[in-house]
């Protein structure tokens, strides 16, 4: 069986060597992006089993490039996992049509639980 890849949008670089760091450790391959206008291109070049997606990345958002995945008929199925500060993480991720959020700054546990849940099996935080 091959490794899951995950794919990180994401422009701020500890952010993604913490994530490129902590995913790797548990086995999975990771691929990034430090801009998101190009977010079809990046998914079907990487073809990832999850994506984590930061909200105030530079050019269209994650907002805006969540939504365009989600429209996307084959890329609508890859859970997206919403990343940002912002106090109304919840609402932005529902807003994005994203299938979780985690808040930053991101415990490690959590990051580690929340996409072992998606890759592991189907879930999400909503109800």
């Amino acid at each position: 069986m091959s490794k899951k890849t995950i794919l990180i949008f994401d422009d701020d670089p500890n952010v993604l060597e913490v994530f490129k760091i902590v995913l790797e450790d548990l086995g999975y391959q990771v691929r990034q992006s430090a801009t998101s206008h190009d977010v079809l291109e990046k998914v079907g070049q990487f073809e990832p089993d999850l994506i984590l997606m930061d909200n105030w990345i530079p050019e269209i958002g994650g907002i805006l490039a969540t939504q365009m995945l989600k429209a996307h008929h084959e890329y609508s199925k890859i859970p997206v996992i919403l990343v940002s500060a912002n106090s109304d993480i919840a609402k932005l991720a529902k807003q994005a049509g994203a299938n979780s959020y985690l808040p930053k700054p991101f415990d490690l546990d959590k990051l580690e639980e929340c996409v072992s849940k998606f890759l592991q099996s189907e879930g999400s935080d909503f109800p």
